[in-house]
């Protein structure tokens, strides 16, 4: 089930992105994560399974400049490649189509991930080597939403 973060998930999900440091995140992102939960939250949804919280991604709105940007995705190891993240991507893909202010979706990642991101439609527009953190590069992608 896919619905929208509460502060109530706010513990649960540091604990979750803690599951994959340090394999996708960098150990200092952790307060990165806790300051975007406390205030640069737009649109933020959680994946739920048994009650338990599996995964969760959001979305952030620039619409001076007519884009949105995947932010924060972190799924539990023990559901990565089970479609759990394709579906919360497509949800928000489908959420911000329904703006009609919104003409370009970007997503920022890093090497270990953007292919996933590729997968679901997004082409790579740039890279910058130790963004995140030494070892984390960033990768931009980007997606069109509507004919430009």
């Amino acid at each position: 089930m896919i619905r929208a973060y509460t502060n109530q998930d706010k513990e649960e999900l540091i604990a979750l992105l803690k599951l994959n440091i340090p394999a996708y995140f960098a150990e200092e992102e952790e307060a990165d994560f806790v300051e975007y939960l406390e205030q640069h939250l737009e649109d933020y949804f959680v994946v739920e399974e048994n009650d338990k919280l599996i995964a969760a991604g959001g979305l952030n709105y620039f619409p001076e400049s007519g884009e949105s940007r995947i932010s924060w995705d972190v799924v539990h190891p023990d559901y990565q490649g089970k479609g759990i993240g394709r579906k919360l991507t497509q949800h928000r893909i489908n959420h911000v189509r329904q703006n009609p202010q919104i003409n370009l979706l970007i997503v920022r990642t890093t090497q270990l991930v953007y292919k996933f991101y590729e997968k679901m439609g997004f082409s790579l527009a740039k890279t910058e080597k130790d963004f995140w953190a030494k070892g984390f590069d960033l990768y931009q992608l980007h997606m069109p939403l509507r004919g430009n």
